[in-house]
């Protein structure tokens, strides 16, 4: 993984004391509360309902052990002894006290992270695959471009106050598994008709409270124009995003209103200006990929006999080979999953003594690192099959090893009402009734891959609109009600989710979702996924089951 120089070090050591002064100016009251939410804002400082939340930036997703027992400290230290991870690979402490941050982020630089940039009006953290690097599909390891991207947006002058936040995904493989084209811009490794790797690019993605699908603005952009191109784009959009209106700030209305030809030009224009000046040299590429080089695997590790025994012995450990590990490019090896979603735990939690586990079993297991995915959970990427069972029992040991990666209870949620201030209705606690009511499900296993998203209010934090099954939370006079959208993906073939019918009462959201899976059980053809038979029967048979009494 990148290590920081000099210079890295520097700017986050003297960035923890800027904040520091600006918070000690603020507790004085030499600055106003809208002064100072600039520039808490800015250092990931959020306000919520009960106390301030800090978000952590983990650029692409990717952790070290000694980072990761750094968060589990912080976690006992100053919060309320866990953290929690976001669909964005970041992590979040909801318990800071405000006088006690600039002391967080001091120990956060210790071992080179920080919390820049992870809110506001300005570039956030960029995303990737978490299976870059390691997936049999891939095309070219997205994360040295990542960091490319993530050192040219840090703390860029030009766009420290854009109309409104702006976030970037890069994905490598065939497969999306970067949500790309629910992005401000998606990036897309791809090759031309010559051979040569450059990039696709995608523009006026998103999702919140208007969902829309990411266009293609260049189908090929050749390596070396990587920045010169973001930057005519975020040029175009610091200058004609809309400032009046928070709800019509992002890039996704503006090339919307103004037509996706209309804005190429405009970015053309501007790139033509710039882009012999910003070229992205070989070199600068090369020492960046230096960075990211494959660690030394065991060439023997494919002609061990003990997985395959394990697996015909162990039923249990059969099963979560099966949903919580996935192929790896090199024989012998395979990625397995930390599953954060315990049935009677919030998804994406997880306590510092947990942490620290997975901060050990890293060391043992993965070459000392992990990586964070988009649906709040933890991956090692590179385990010998040999060592899965050991693996398995350890994860087991803490609550980690729920065998449900890609199934029904592999659900995203917001924190909802119990922490968001802007929530109109609670997440927690809708999704552990929902998982209570599945496990009790025989056919839980066998429903093949299925997301369900939840979110306390429109801006949409866990991706509803995107969910293969969607829920959104809204309020009606006082009480907590519950919309669904089925058929919402956010891979290749991305879709919104279409509306269900009329909201859901907060007692009966879980048996809907019960009587959704029943009638894709009761009507899918042979091995058609959930999203395959939505599409060819559409909502009708859905609506009459979860409307029945009404």
């Amino acid at each position: 993984m990148y290590q920081y120089n000099q210079d890295d070090q520097t700017l986050i050591n003297e960035r923890v004391a800027q904040f520091r002064s600006q918070t000690e100016r603020f507790l004085k009251g030499e600055l106003d509360a809208d002064q100072f939410r600039a520039l808490r804002l800015m250092n990931g400082l959020y306000i919520q309902i009960h106390a301030p939340m800090l978000r952590v930036a983990i650029p692409y997703g990717l952790l070290s052990s000694t980072q990761l027992r750094k968060l589990a400290h912080i976690a006992r230290k100053y919060d309320k002894g866990y953290c929690h991870f976001t669909t964005r690979q970041n992590v979040q402490y909801n318990w800071p006290k405000l006088e006690e941050v600039p002391d967080i982020l001091a120990e956060l630089a210790e071992v080179q992270m920080h919390a820049i940039q992870t809110s506001g009006n300005c570039m956030r953290n960029t995303t990737s695959d978490h299976l870059a690097g390691i997936c049999k599909d891939e095309i070219e390891d997205p994360r040295p471009y990542c960091e490319i991207i993530r050192q040219w947006t840090t703390l860029h002058p030009e766009f420290a106050y854009l109309p409104r936040k702006f976030k970037i995904a890069v994905s490598g493989a065939l497969h999306d598994r970067a949500a790309t084209q629910f992005h401000d811009i998606g990036l897309h490794l791809v090759k031309n008709e010559q051979g040569e790797t450059g990039f696709k690019v995608f523009v006026g993605g998103g999702l919140g409270r208007t969902p829309v699908i990411g266009q293609v603005i260049r189908p090929y952009l050749e390596k070396r124009h990587l920045l010169s191109y973001l930057e005519a784009i975020l040029r175009i959009y610091n200058l004609f995003g809309r400032r009046d209106n928070k709800y019509k700030a992002r890039i996704k209305i503006l090339v919307k209103e103004e037509g996706l030809e209309k804005f190429k030009s405009l970015v053309d224009e501007e790139w033509h200006h710039i882009k012999d000046g910003m070229e992205l040299s070989d070199e600068r590429i090369h020492e960046m990929q230096a960075h990211f080089v494959l660690p030394h695997y065991d060439n023997s590790a494919s002609i061990d006999s003990t997985f395959p025994n394990h697996l015909e012995s162990d039923n249990a450990f059969a099963t979560w080979v099966k949903h919580n590990t996935v192929e790896h490019k090199v024989p012998g090896y395979r990625a397995a999953f930390v599953s954060l979603k315990a049935p009677d735990e919030p998804p994406g939690d997880i306590t510092d003594s947990q942490l620290e586990v997975v901060a050990d079993l890293a060391d043992r297991f993965s070459f000392g690192e992990v990586r964070s995915t988009h649906r709040q959970n933890l991956v090692f990427a590179d385990v010998k099959q040999a060592d899965l069972f050991d693996l398995w029992q350890q994860l087991n040991k803490t609550k980690m090893a729920t065998p449900n990666i890609g199934t029904a209870t592999d659900i995203i949620c917001c924190p909802g009402l119990d922490f968001c201030s802007l929530a109109n209705a609670g997440s927690i606690g809708i999704t552990r009734e929902i998982n209570e009511t599945l496990d009790n499900l025989d056919y839980l296993h066998d429903l093949g891959d299925i997301k369900i998203n939840i979110s306390g209010c429109m801006n949409g934090c866990a991706h509803q609109s995107v969910g293969h099954i969607g829920i959104l939370g809204v309020d009606k006079k006082g009480e907590e009600w519950y919309q669904i959208t089925l058929g919402g993906s956010s891979e290749n073939e991305a879709a919104i989710g279409e509306r269900l019918g009329p909201s859901v009462p907060k007692d009966q959201i879980a048996q809907a979702v019960a009587a959704i899976l029943d009638v894709y059980v009761k009507n899918r053809i042979e091995d058609e996924s959930f999203l395959d038979m939505v599409k060819r029967a559409g909502l009708t048979p859905f609506k009459k089951q979860v409307y029945a009494n009404h």
